[in-house]
């Protein structure tokens, strides 16, 4: 569908996965587009020259000039609005708009759309599957596998899951999602937003429009202000009341449950801890609002062994787990992750560090003096973390994530776990989380083949 007149140009600000989606959408609708990107060497430059070679492409400091002939800016979700010649362009009258508004104008299915700081990727994974085990067709993306335009190259499904971050939300308009969820808030971004309150503004952007909306009933900060008939579920880990999906125990048994009914045992779930546990009745909780059946549901829940990187199992040495939760790039997550594991093991040796991306470290603190034998820390914040934790636990510095996985096998007792939940950004070290978690393995993978031999 033509949506963009044809005699207009269009800029893309900023290229890699999200702004190479949007120039093969304005190509593929024979739309005259721009990009620009203030670095020399931004990721998708290569393909995108290979793929649209006649694209005119402005690299380095952003110019006025390369902004104030647009129509209309399509701005990534990496560049942030406050970048100088972006405001000076707004300010002059330049609309902007981000990827998901080009998606949102043409799409008719509807939407579930999800947020959080830490468990929206695994959340969107399973409510997917749990569509696909009710026979729907569904197109799962956004800031999660593959990005929102380019679903639409695929014939329109009955439903799209789209995971969406606080970067894409601050210049979405009105979504008019059929159902949505902010699953928590904890600090995160803090050097790209002015306090908690400006991230909090950003992720319920997601709000705007929606018909229905999911709650998580220990997070205050989640729940939206809504009109009254905009209708309302809620999930948490205590015991469910009406509209409600939580936790029922029977027995010394716990058992999902909505309402007043138990639905599974908690036993059946493949996910680890108490947050992907949270992450389930979520889950659950976007699936029944968008009409999906249970029997559907509870049947991918029991199949669905999670995620890479997000508290992923890797292996057992010398009676020691190690597990790869390197998606744990914030202080919220790490602390998801370190109180999901803490009731299945002795004591956990914690492996975190990274860029800190402005954000305090101090809520680590007591659970780490509770479940941690012992922290080894990498990167950048490794001396900010070993200041605040070396009081309360045994802290050691490594180098390299090689150095680090070999530090806690020697610091690690029978029973015990290991677990890479840094708590920190990527880039100081690696490319991207995945690389890290990658590593993370692969290290693990050697010293496991060692211990054999």
């Amino acid at each position: 569908m033509q949506i963009i007149a044809k005699d207009n140009h269009y800029v893309v600000v900023g290229l890699g996965l999200t702004g190479l989606s949007c120039a093969r959408y304005l190509a593929s609708q024979n739309i005259p587009f721009s990009v620009v990107d203030s670095r020399m060497q931004p990721p998708g430059l290569a393909q995108l020259q290979k793929e649209l070679p006649d694209v005119t492409i402005s690299l380095g400091a952003i110019s006025d000039e390369a902004l104030a002939n647009a129509n209309e800016l399509i701005i990534s979700p990496g560049v942030s609005l406050a970048e100088p010649a972006i405001q000076r362009a707004i300010d002059a009258g330049v609309a902007y708009c981000g990827d998901i508004d080009l998606f949102r104008r043409v799409v008719k299915a509807p939407i579930i759309a999800i947020t959080g700081s830490n468990g929206k990727s695994t959340v969107t994974a399973l409510v997917g599957e749990m569509a696909i085990a009710a026979g729907k067709k569904v197109a799962v993306g956004g800031n999660i596998g593959v990005p929102a335009l380019d679903l639409l190259s695929e014939p329109e499904p009955d439903l799209y899951v789209l995971e969406l971050s606080s970067f894409q939300l601050e210049r979405t308009q009105p979504l008019n999602a059929e159902v949505a969820t902010v699953l928590n808030i904890s600090a995160d971004h803090m050097d790209r937003y002015s306090d908690i309150a400006a991230y909090h503004r950003a992720k319920h952007r997601i709000f705007f429009g929606c018909q229905q909306v999911v709650v998580n009933c220990s997070d205050t900060l989640s729940k939206p202000l809504v009109h009254d008939e905009v209708k309302q579920w809620h999930f948490g880990l205590g015991q469910p009341d009406f509209k409600g999906f939580g936790l029922i125990k029977e027995d010394g048994q716990e058992f999902l449950a909505f309402q007043f009914e138990k639905l599974m045992p908690v036993t059946e779930l493949k996910i680890v801890g108490r947050h992907n546990i949270e992450n389930a009745l979520a889950a659950l909780a976007l699936g029944h609002a968008a009409g999906l059946p249970f029997a559907a549901m509870l049947s991918a829940l029991r199949d669905f062994s999670g995620l890479a990187h997000r508290c992923q199992f890797v292996t057992s040495i010398a009676g020691v787990k190690y597990y790869n939760d390197s998606k744990a790039t914030n202080v919220g997550a790490a602390l998801a992750a370190i109180e999901g594991l803490e009731a299945s093991v002795e004591k956990i040796i914690l492996i975190a560090g990274g860029e800190g991306k402005g954000a305090s470290f101090d809520d680590l603190l007591a659970p780490v003096q509770r479940a941690c034998r012992a922290v080894v820390v990498i990167g950048a914040e490794a001396e900010t973390l070993s200041r605040l934790l070396s009081p309360a636990v045994n802290v050691v510095k490594a180098v390299t994530m090689a150095e680090a996985v070999a530090t806690a096998k020697t610091l690690a007792k029978e029973g015990d776990a290991v677990l890479l939940a840094p708590a920190c950004a990527s880039f100081d070290m690696y490319n991207n989380y995945q690389q890290r978690g990658d590593d993370f393995c692969t290290a693990v993978t050697s010293l496991k083949n060692k211990s054999v031999h």
